[in-house]
């Protein structure tokens, strides 16, 4: 007589070994997929938490090697001893240099000062401010000068060529003293050969006009109050022969 749960195992068998066959695949998967699942979190936490401390030392490397970049060049501007010495000596040598120009200009015999023109042997002033006639005289007075007194058709050309160009300017030529008799500063009378470069219909006399200027392409005749500019004419300087 066979037992009852025998019997039944005996009844079961078949099915039981078919649910067992087929149980033990999916105990394995889930058990596998269970520990591919542990796997694929652990990894994902890597993922999540490694990424930052990277990208951190990433960037303070690109930094240091910044740093480091920039220290090296200003390290290879810096110049050595040797150089440094040599600038100092080319900046010496450039400073006697310049002295000894100084000196030798300074020696240099010129007949004219700087802000005066020379021609045929004398000195020639331009203003560059105005004044009236009187004020005029007396400035080139000052200056060791005269009011430029005209004595020939060649210095006449030169001055008229310049006041043309400049603007009206006094002479130093007037009626002062006598109306119609015209004088140079120096007491001289104003010559016959010269009256020609009076400008035409000048002198008129016209309102009181006693003082000379170069006006246009000539003389005329001027209100010695009114302001204009000025030549002064002196000596030239003479230089000695080496």
């Amino acid at each position: 007589m066979t037992a009852p749960g025998k019997a039944q195992a005996q009844e079961q068998g078949p099915l039981d070994e078919e649910q067992l066959i087929d149980s033990r695949p999916r105990n394995a998967m889930n058990r596998s997929g269970h520990r591919q699942a542990s796997v694929f979190n652990s990894l994902a936490g890597c993922h999540l938490h490694h990424p930052i401390p990277l990208v951190l030392k990433l960037l303070m490397l690109t930094l240091f090697a910044g740093i480091l970049v920039a220290i090296l060049a200003q390290v290879s501007n810096i110049p050595s001893r040797q150089e440094y010495e040599q600038d100092q000596s080319q900046q010496k040598q450039v400073y006697q240099e310049l002295a000894q120009m100084k000196d030798r200009m300074s020696n240099l015999c010129r007949p004219c000062s700087w802000d005066w023109t020379f021609f045929q042997g004398k000195c020639y002033f331009f203003s560059k401010s105005q004044r009236n006639w009187h004020d005029s005289v007396t400035a080139c007075k000052e200056a060791g000068a005269q009011l430029v007194i005209v004595e020939s058709a060649e210095e006449q050309s030169f001055l008229q060529h310049i006041s043309k160009s400049k603007g009206r300017s006094w002479i130093g030529l007037s009626d002062l003293n006598k109306e119609g008799a015209w004088h140079w500063v120096d007491g001289s009378p104003l010559s016959s050969s010269l009256k020609k470069y009076w400008n035409p219909g000048e002198p008129n006399s016209s309102g009181e006009e006693d003082c000379a200027e170069y006006k246009g392409d000539g003389w005329n005749d001027s209100i010695c109050s009114h302001k204009k500019f000025w030549i002064c004419k002196r000596s030239a300087s003479s230089c000695p022969r080496e």
